[in-house]
């Protein structure tokens, strides 16, 4: 029996190193994912960036793996060499990529005291870096490194590994490479820092965000002074040495290398991530799949470089005055809000999702140090309207600062050109630098509101409904269904459509549902280009469904194209580096409605524009012709929308906060009209006052041959749609109630979920 268990333990011992040794040689070969040649592994540089152009040709960005200047090996202070070696691998100068007894020991405590790669695995994954891997990938994309790491060894000296690598580490700001990051924090070339600075650089290395000395001086000090004492820990410096460097202030000669961000910075950042799904499906002569950051692609858009410019400026110009008015509320002002159940729980979510926490956490601090670090004043920098580069530095504990940034409110502005489906201009957020949730595109869902109903309006229309037809306001009883649905409104008694639309009655709007069926409108929203979920409740006909504002403008393209519903799209072309066209992209249109319910419902948002909740657009914002839109507010103020559009272009704009319960306790702040209507206005406003702008003001939309508004309803008997339309309105002017309550809330209301990224 212990032969048999001693044969079996033997078996058992040969066939793991036999598919050990298979498992290596298939990584080697490329089996299992592309492996990197020896010549990229030793010259990354030789990488062509891709490019990506506007619609004018003008280059806006580029996308690389690394941005970097290199430095040889005597271009580097043995200060920081030095430093290196003593912080993150004391070994170096023994191992042959693979250092077993830091493995091991990181293996048998869990990482606590420090992890098991070397500079040299560390190099490999900085130069290929791979996208977050399941729990099942991470032995595969380890072993990766190994196999790289020892190629590394092989071909290279120690001293060209721990060139290229300095030459390819990311530090803080943005900065990679050791000269990068030299210049940006000391204004000097690497040669020149002393020990103090590189032990500040190499500190950095851990967490170049927690360790950046020019956000966190206070931390960043503390790391300095750790990587200081490895160094004499080493055997690098003396302890008076130590001591003595130790004891010096943290000084900064600071020099941002990059003002800006440049042109369109959300927009690029989807264009990057499409492409790269493009490239996952498309191989070159060899086989081998694209890649964006290394095959020199040139990407052209759609994006227009002065709409793109505009709607920047417009959302900043709403966003710092709302702002303003938002900070100003008593619960924000004192910071009260956050000490109620849910905002509470909300900002342990965050802090828990902060780089600091990650970062002490996987440094074995304990939940108490934690805290307390959380709650000591520290020196950084911040977001802020207060100047034009939109950053201030301050001190604050982090806690606060969650606080604060997360009570700034934020913006998407979506533009197209409903026609073609081309994005013109593409604003996804307040600040990329600060806050990088793009808030426009698929992956951003918020309520609707009152957005949601030109869609059901035009369902009804589709199916026989007159636009001068009188629709009821009182409560809706849904079939299997016994409660009442009033969602407010019933004041009004019976109503024609368009006066229903235009003052946004959201029991008319229940009615309409009644009528036309609640999956018959899912069905309908679906085929317009609405992907996301839309329950089957009665609450859907008053935009409980959440949304993104791409979708919604998506759906709003049948309306002033005339019934053909057209896919919102950015990309153009793809070339290779030699200019040869790998792909073109061509428009996705259908037809929807036809061209005289198109027409009913642009005259019946033309309503809203002129005489409804949107009808201060105008007269504010010095605009003239046509204009068909919609507001949209949500329960409790927490999503503001405006989506419009004129004979030539289609806008949308969302304002709210990140975390639902921040919000205006004022309906005539924080309702579509007042909080996103704005930024539609502001940008219109400026395009139309550039002569340099192809887009005309006073346009009108092309009437549909043979039209009748009132249709079989009224025919001409009415004196024309027209006339009809207008007797109507002389009479009754609405408010700006938009979709706010009236009788009650919403009854099945969607629940106000925390949006929490």
């Amino acid at each position: 029996m212990k032969r048999k268990l001693i044969r079996f333990m033997w078996t058992i011992f040969v066939v793991g190193i036999v598919l050990f040794a298979a498992i290596i040689f298939g990584i080697e070969k490329g089996y299992m994912g592309e492996m990197p040649s020896m010549e990229e592994l030793e010259n990354p540089s030789a990488a062509t960036a891709s490019e990506i152009y506007a619609d004018d040709k003008s280059l806006i960005g580029k996308y690389y793996i690394l941005n970097r200047s290199n430095s040889t090996y005597d271009e580097i202070s043995k200060n920081v060499t030095n430093a290196l070696i003593a912080t993150e691998d004391f070994r170096f100068e023994e191992h042959s990529g693979i250092d077993g007894v830091s493995v091991l020991r990181a293996v048998l405590l869990l990482g606590k005291k420090g992890g098991g790669s070397t500079i040299t695995q560390q190099l490999a994954k900085n130069l290929f870096p791979r996208e977050n891997p399941s729990f099942f990938q991470l032995p595969f994309v380890k072993l990766k490194e190994w196999v790289m790491a020892v190629k590394l060894e092989r071909n290279l000296t120690k001293k060209e590994i721990i060139t290229l690598y300095l030459n390819t580490v990311p530090f803080g700001d943005n900065t990679y490479g050791i000269k990068n990051a030299s210049l940006t924090f000391f204004n000097k070339n690497p040669d020149k820092l002393s020990v103090e600075e590189a032990a500040v650089l190499v500190g950095m290395l851990k967490g170049n965000t927690l360790y950046n000395p020019r956000r966190n001086p206070d931390i960043a000090l503390e790391r300095r002074n750790i990587v200081i004492d490895q160094m004499q820990k080493y055997n690098y410096l003396t302890a008076s040495e130590a001591q003595s460097y130790k004891a010096k202030p943290l000084t900064l000669d600071y020099s941002k290398l990059v003002q800006s961000d440049g042109l369109a910075p959300y927009f690029r950042q989807v264009v990057e991530q499409e492409v790269k799904k493009w490239c996952k499906t498309h191989t070159k002569e060899n086989g081998e799949p694209y890649n964006i950051y290394k095959d020199g692609l040139k990407i052209y858009t759609t994006i227009d470089p002065l709409l793109q410019q505009y709607a920047e400026e417009a959302v900043d110009e709403q966003m710092k005055q709302l702002q303003r008015l938002f900070a100003s509320q008593a619960q924000i002002r004192s910071g009260s809000i956050w000490k109620q159940e849910q905002p509470a729980r909300v900002l342990k979510r965050h802090m828990e999702a902060s780089d600091r926490y990650k970062t002490m956490k996987d440094n074995g601090f304990s939940e108490k140090e934690i805290e307390k670090a959380f709650n000591t004043k520290t020196r950084m920098t911040v977001f802020t309207w207060s100047n034009k580069d939109h950053e201030k530095d301050t001190t604050m504990t982090p806690i606060d600062s969650i606080k604060y940034m997360r009570s700034f409110m934020q913006a998407g502005f979506l533009v197209m050109d409903p026609m073609t489906g081309e994005i013109k201009a593409w604003v996804g957020g307040i600040s990329h630098e600060f806050f990088k949730y793009d808030h426009v595109n698929l992956a951003t869902k918020r309520q609707v509101g009152s957005t949601i109903k030109p869609l059901l309006y035009c369902l009804a229309v589709d199916n026989g409904y007159s636009p001068c037809d009188n629709v009821s306001t009182a409560a809706q009883k849904f079939a299997g269904q016994a409660k009442l649905y009033n969602a407010g409104g019933s004041k009004n008694g019976s109503m024609s459509m368009q006066s229903a639309l235009a003052k946004s009655v959201n029991n008319a709007s229940l009615y309409l549902l009644n009528q036309t069926g609640i999956r018959s409108f899912i069905e309908f929203s679906q085929r317009c280009g609405i992907s996301s979920t839309m329950p089957e409740l009665p609450s859907i006909a008053l935009g409980a469904s959440e949304i993104s504002l791409y979708e919604m403008l998506w759906a709003y393209t049948m309306f002033p194209t005339g019934g053909i519903n057209t896919q919102p799209r950015f990309l153009v072309k793809i070339e290779d580096r030699n200019g040869n066209v790998l792909e073109n992209f061509a428009p996705v249109q259908k037809e929807i409605i036809n061209s005289n319910t198109a027409y009913k419902m642009v005259k019946m948002m033309e309503g809203v524009v002129d005489h409804g909740t949107a009808h201060r657009l105008k007269g504010r914002f010095g605009l003239s012709g046509d204009i068909g839109g919609k507001t949209g507010t949500t329960n409790g103020q927490a999503d503001a929308w405006f989506i419009g559009y004129t004979p030539e272009l289609l806008a949308g704009a969302w304002v709210g906060n990140d975390d639902r319960f921040l919000r205006f306790n004022s309906t005539a702040l924080g309702q579509g009209a007042a909080a996103a209507l704005p930024v539609w206005g502001y940008f219109f406003q400026k395009v139309y006052n550039d002569p340099r702008s192809k887009y005309k003001n006073g346009l009108k939309f092309t009437e549909p041959e043979g039209f009748n508004f009132c249709g079989d309803s009224y025919g001409s008997s009415a004196g024309g749609g027209t006339s009809y339309y207008e007797q109507e309105y002389e009479v009754q002017r609405t408010t700006e109630e938009d979709d706010t309550t009236e009788e009650g809330d919403i009854i099945e209301m969607m629940p106000n979920t925390d949006q929490f990224q």
